[in-house]
């Protein structure tokens, strides 16, 4: 029986509280809705409730209303290049698939998802796969964020269980951030942290990274050890637990498994082999250690720098073992604490949403379990063998295996690596679907049908964070154009594919209350995931859910903030499983030809590939364009400085260019470079990182090592540098120039950075032609730069502004000229001539939410403003989502050479839950 909506009059403004869509952390947002949901959005802000971020959001969450921009969205639609409506482009590809799987078996179909998926679209696409077409090859984009960190749960816990909730980041002595830059990564809880800092000034804080990044900003001890050699560090800890009387005999005898086996694996890593393995002095690995046996409660919080890795899995779990070998874990403050990158990528994992596994946290090869699952759906085709991963799904369509290929929700031209082979795949792909909310991406350019897609504000259901919470992600508005729910376009592709009864939802509370009660079939306590008393949501009360975290009562929606503290676990005998690890190398080693270390990892203000966060200007304030690290000692070397092109080629390049400018960087190891993966073929001409990465991955759980590529590099000389900027058509003119990317830094025109081989005058000769008739237009040419100003009645068109070296013009600037009223004789001669005004010098944006720059910054710093709270009185900067505290900090140091002032005089008022 379907149930029935409440159609009840909407209010003319109306509070809605819905989940943020980025990271894992799963802050609560209050939006302020006008005239229902055909109505406006305004006034966004956290929720002060929500259990997650209590009122703070990041960056990226405070400006969310600034990315919803229709003209950029995928509105109807497109099969091979033609407009369609729903029903012919459902009826073609249940048509097209159900022909491949008569053809070559249901295995020549896969679907790739994405953790941005609610935890409804990934169940209505895990059962048409895995139950009714009859394969596992459905996969996400959580493989590249999760997968090692599951299986590591999954060895030793027995069930894919995060044991910590938040809470237990603010009652810890000793915590641990290993591969993790949380303080750009995940800022809200990066607060909670300093919070708790403040709160307790004994607490230690250690940062494990190769790089010293702005989350060092709060380490008593930075650990900076060389790539790849985290399970060294780990394996020596356990080593170093036994010999220091360390260890909770106790817990180890009555609560697990294995502990004999993972010491004397070990056991030859002493504190004197760690450091020389890892790089680092011993000094400092003692420190690390004797905290860890010493201090009563331990965190070790740890994230993609451990899981993507070939051996991440090995990683996640040498640091189980050293939490289970001195009982910390199940208790207050203590454990380890696995941080998801995807916001929703847990919520998948509870629906099946990974090719190896089943539904409800079932497994593929338990009988059991496979009997519960084909009775529950009534099943014709449920799967018997896992499915293709990832990097495996997309081999397998280069290879001619897989045939169809339908890729929801994310962008993996550009998301994974090896490139080349992505491409060729989708090239070679007999039907590729993408459901997608943007217009353009890389692998829309693939794509023979394009599915509008409902985004955030529109999209309806649940999500699952890091510390198991599901929360609510409400429609705000009505989709737009004629996007929908992905959950509904998968049921109408079953329902044409002949299974009307199984997917005939009409509302996503249908859907969850299914999932709920497939968790509690013939479950009797065997596994945590069990949602049985959600089951019976109507859609009132589902509307209305609050957050709720998992696992539940057995009869009623009260939730587990913490899991363990009675020593049992879900293995087959209750107890836990220490895994003896014998650390590995990275597989993608350097060598002669290619020296150099890639590392790639997040900016602060944006996420993933952009196409959301690239909407809205304001978000690339504080870092504009991709870069590549250089330390200053490599730079010397490739003969490179600051700004400069330099061309980075892998092994696997496959022919595809990456050049990016370089960012001379002290923060890192010699020899080690990094890149931020955002930009890409959209964005500009070299930018494809992904290409030079290439996927191997972890023979365990299938994740790709992201953290440790092995490339070659070598300066790109070009004769010209600049920018154009104005009217979009005249912009776009010089988009075939050697070297480009788009620069959405203004929102009040087009723009685009180049660099060219051919010199400035053969450039513009290319673009005069472009002018319109009715425009005026004034050039500047010295030995050094040309410059070119179209006006039409004294308002800026076009400014074409080249110089022989790179150059850096304030885009504020020019969006004053543009914006503005007509330009004056010394306006135009300031823009001939490459000089801003004075105001618009004052270095990169640090605060983007109030435009506060650097050098306004080291100002009121020398004016004896050098706590970070009393910038914010002075500047405002760090007052609103806090997101560049951090940033603000390192300022503070380095201008004034005064330590970590701001932990000393700010108060825990300013961090108030």
């Amino acid at each position: 029986m379907l149930l029935q909506v409440n159609t009840k009059h909407q209010v003319a403004n109306k509070l809605v509280q819905t989940t943020c869509p980025y990271c894992g952390v799963g802050c609560g947002v209050d939006v302020v809705q006008s005239g229902g949901m055909t109505g406006s959005l305004s006034e966004l802000k956290g929720s002060a409730e929500h259990p997650a971020n209590y009122g703070r959001l990041c960056i990226k969450g405070t400006h969310l209303l600034e990315t919803l921009d229709g003209n950029k969205r995928l509105l109807k639609p497109v099969v091979f290049g033609q407009p369609a409506s729903w029903d012919e482009a459902t009826s073609i590809i249940a048509a097209r698939m159900k022909s491949i799987i008569e053809q070559h078996g249901p295995d020549a179909v896969a679907i790739y998802g994405s953790g941005q998926l609610l935890t409804e679209d990934y169940y209505v696409a895990n059962k048409l796969m895995k139950g009714f077409i009859g394969t596992a090859n459905i996969d996400t984009n959580s493989r590249l964020c999760m997968s090692s960190a599951v299986v590591a749960h999954k060895r030793a816990f027995g069930e894919d269980i995060v044991p910590c909730n938040y809470e237990d980041l603010e009652h810890t002595d000793l915590l641990i951030l290993t591969g993790s830059n949380a303080a750009w990564t995940h800022p809200v809880l990066f607060q909670r942290i300093e919070r708790a800092k403040l709160r307790n000034p004994d607490m230690k804080v250690v940062v494990v990274d190769p790089r010293e990044t702005d989350s060092c900003s709060l380490a008593d001890l930075h650990v900076a050890l060389k790539p790849g050699t985290d399970a060294v560090l780990f394996c020596g800890l356990l080593n170093y637990l036994a010999h220091h009387n360390a260890l909770d005999d106790t817990f180890i005898q009555n609560s697990t498994n294995g502990f004999a086996e993972a010491l004397a694996e070990a056991s030859a890593w002493t504190v004197a082999k760690v450091a020389q393995t890892c790089d680092v002095p011993v000094a400092v690995i003692e420190q690390l250690f004797n905290w860890f046996a010493s201090l009563p409660r331990a965190i070790t919080f740890f994230s993609m720098g451990i899981n993507q890795s070939t051996s991440g899995v090995d990683k996640g779990n040498a640091i189980i073992n050293c939490h289970l070998a001195s009982g910390k874990i199940g208790k207050e403050g203590s454990g380890p604490f696995s941080i998801t990158g995807q916001p929703n990528a847990m919520g998948g994992r509870e629906v099946g949403g990974l090719s190896n596994m089943l539904a409800a946290h079932m497994d593929i090869d338990n009988p059991e379990h496979h009997a519960t699952v084909k009775a529950f759906w009534q099943a014709p085709n449920l799967i018997t063998k896992p499915g293709l991963r990832a990097v495996d799904m997309f081999q397998a369509a280069a290879d001619g295996k897989v045939k169809c290929l339908w890729i929801m929700a994310t962008n993996p031209v550009a998301s994974m690596p090896n490139r080349a082979l992505v491409e060729a795949a989708l090239k070679n792909c007999e039907l590729v679907i993408v459901s997608d909310t943007a217009a353009q991406t890389d692998t829309l350019n693939y794509a023979h049908i394009a599915l509008p897609a409902t985004g955030w504000s529109e999209k309806n259901g649940t999500v699952t964070n890091s510390e198991r919470r599901i929360s609510r992600q409400r429609g705000l508005v009505e989709p737009m154009g004629e996007a929908k729910h992905d959950w509904e376009i998968l049921s109408m592709v079953g329902r044409a594919m002949g299974f009307e009864e199984a997917f005939a939802y009409q509302h996503p509370a249908e859907i969850f209350a299914e999932h709920c009660a497939l968790t509690a079939a013939n479950n009797n306590g065997s596994r945590a995931l069990d949602l049985g008393p959600l089951a019976d949501l109507n859609i009132a009360q589902y509307d209305s859910l609050r957050p709720q975290q998992w696992p539940l009562s057995n009869t009623h929606r009260i939730g587990t903030d913490r899991l363990f503290a009675d020593g049992s676990f879900y293995t087959p005998d209750g107890k836990a499983n220490f895994v003896a690890i014998t650390p590995r190398l990275p597989e993608q080693q350097t060598s002669a030809e290619y020296p150099f270390v890639l590392n790639t990892g997040r900016v602060r203000d944006q996420w993933h590939t952009m196409t959301r966060t690239g909407n809205a200007p304001r978000l690339l304030k504080h870092i504009d364009r991709p870069w590549l690290s250089i330390h200053p000692v490599d730079a010397q070397v490739l003969d490179v400085k600051d700004g400069d092109l330099i061309k980075a080629e892998a092994a696997c390049s496959g022919g595809i260019e990456v050049i990016l400018p370089v960012k001379i960087d002290d923060k890192q190891r010699r020899g080690e470079m990094f890149a931020p993966f955002h930009w890409s073929a959209t964005w500009g001409s070299h930018a494809r990182v992904g290409a030079l990465l290439n996927g191997a991955n972890d023979a365990l759980s299938g994740q790709p090592e992201l953290k440790h590529g092995a490339i070659k590099l070598s300066p790109v000389a070009m004769q010209s540098y600049g920018l154009v900027y104005g009217e979009e058509t005249l912009v776009n003119a010089l988009q075939s120039a050697t070297y480009y990317y788009l620069n959405t830094l203004t929102s009040v025109a087009a723009c685009i950075e180049i660099a060219d081989q051919r010199d400035p005058q053969s450039m513009v000769a290319e673009v005069i032609k472009h002018l319109p008739k009715d425009a005026q237009w004034a050039t500047l040419q010295g030995p050094h730069q040309l410059s070119i100003v179209v006006t039409r009645k004294n308002k800026l068109v076009l400014a074409i502004l080249l110089a022989d070296k790179p150059t850096d013009i304030p885009r504020d600037w020019l969006d004053s000229l543009y914006n503005g009223d007509e330009l004056s004789p010394e306006q135009i001669n300031g823009l001939l001539e490459q000089q801003p005004d004075d105001a618009f010098l004052l270095g990169k944006v640090v605060c983007s939410c109030f435009g506060v720059r650097e050098n306004t910054i080291k100002q009121a710093i020398a004016e004896g403003n050098n706590t970070v709270a009393g910038l914010g009185k002075a500047l405002k900067c760090g007052t609103n989502c806090g997101s560049c505290k951090t940033e603000l900090a390192s300022l503070i140091e380095s201008t004034s050479a005064v330590s970590k002032p701001h932990l000393k005089e700010e108060t825990t008022n300013e961090y108030a839950l």
